[in-house]
């Protein structure tokens, strides 16, 4: 089973942790560095690569455990986990909400309430609370971690399937995705009228498909017969997004774009994750697989090893990041969107994040030290 392989694939940190850097930078506004991102240049962004790397090492972490300890031990892991990350995510809520309150009354812009659309606080906020604790409430830059909570709560479900029959898992999810595009199907959120900014019904279809190809692992081969079509496919397809997204911000790119390809390409929705939005992404994905293979020699250096380290402690670093984020936005904004202020603040947050994921480890290998040293000293 490819999902059991004992060769750790080094590539999910490091994408991992370029995903959360991606996030960091895309979430302080009007950041020129976020031209590094691929968010600038085509449909998708680093939310289908967070996403699909969760669903990748979902299935590597517990199909092992499944296969050694049993279903319900597996089960019981998945919603421990689920657990920290809905304690994670309602810390993330109070300090992120603290923060913008304090922005916003320390330097009398009440409009920071609103942008970050914690306007149901100030209407009722005994009926804020209980909706945030339901994950419906959630200001601005907080709608990954419910995603991800709802999508590794309904794995337990799907995971003795995806196990044995990929295929079908991955069939069954793009049906989902379709009736849910078809049906504007969605969940619930406050205040009312709002539906979840990352609707679980159709992003669940990136979530699994990582899920399948971890277990199908070398399998995938197969698809090399047809590498130099789908190859030129995915250039082409990858060219024209970056045209096109290229287009939003240059008009004289915009005028290039006939009217009729404008009305066939929008709205292209985020929320119900537009099939423009997965196809590009399934087409990154593909050039990266060709050109970073596992055993790719470059991936040791030393140079990514900060990113490893992020992708390694990635609910850590997403909390800090999302944090960081805002007292980016208000630094920026405090030196009037100079260009200066943005690059200072994106490589400050970055060396942040890097930093706390240095801690991580280093705790994590003294706890690991430790265990080893009482597990001889039982012996």
């Amino acid at each position: 089973m490819a999902a059991a392989a004992s060769v750790r694939d080094i590539r999910l940190d490091l994408f991992r942790g370029l995903a959360l850097w991606f996030i960091f930078l895309d979430h302080i506004p009007t950041n020129i560095v976020s031209w590094l991102t691929v968010r600038n240049y085509g449909f998708s962004d680093a939310t289908e690569i967070f996403v699909y790397i969760s669903g990748y090492t979902a299935v590597i972490a517990y199909s092992r455990m499944m296969a050694r300890d049993g279903w319900t031990r597996a089960a019981a892991r998945i919603y421990r986990r689920v657990w920290q990350l809905y304690v994670a995510h309602i810390l993330l809520f109070v300090a992120f909400s603290a923060q913008v309150a304090w922005v916003s009354i320390a330097r009398d812009t009440p409009a920071l309430i609103e942008e970050m659309q914690m306007l149901g606080f100030g209407e009722n906020p005994y009926r804020a609370i209980l909706e945030a604790a339901l994950l419906k409430f959630r200001p601005v830059n907080l709608d990954v971690l419910p995603l991800y909570i709802v999508l590794l709560a309904a794995f337990p479900l799907v995971l003795p399937a995806v196990v044995r029959w990929p295929l079908m898992v991955v069939a069954a999810s793009i049906a989902l995705y379709v009736v849910t595009s078809h049906y504007n199907w969605n969940l619930p959120a406050y205040p009312e009228n709002k539906v979840w900014f990352f609707n679980p019904m159709a992003w669940q279809v990136v979530f699994h498909v990582g899920a399948a190809c971890a277990v199908l692992g070398p399998q995938l081969a197969w698809l090399d017969r047809f590498r130099w079509p789908l190859t030129g496919l995915a250039v082409a397809f990858l060219l024209f997004a970056a045209f096109i997204a290229l287009s939003w911000h240059y008009n004289p790119l915009a005028r290039l774009v006939p009217t009729w390809i404008s009305r066939q390409l929008y709205p292209i929705d985020k929320t119900n994750l537009d099939v423009l939005r997965l196809l590009h992404f399934l087409a990154l994905a593909w050039l990266v697989r060709l050109l970073v293979p596992i055993d790719a020699p470059f991936l040791k250096w030393k140079v990514w090893q900060p990113l490893r380290r992020c992708g390694e402690a990635s609910l850590l670093i997403f909390c800090i990041g999302t944090f960081l984020a805002l007292s980016g936005q208000v630094i920026v904004g405090q030196h009037e969107d100079s260009i200066l202020s943005q690059i200072v603040v994106s490589i400050a947050g970055i060396a942040i994040m890097s930093f706390a994921a240095y801690v991580a480890a280093w705790f994590k290998s003294g706890e690991t030290a430790g265990a080893s040293r009482a597990s001889k000293a039982a012996r």
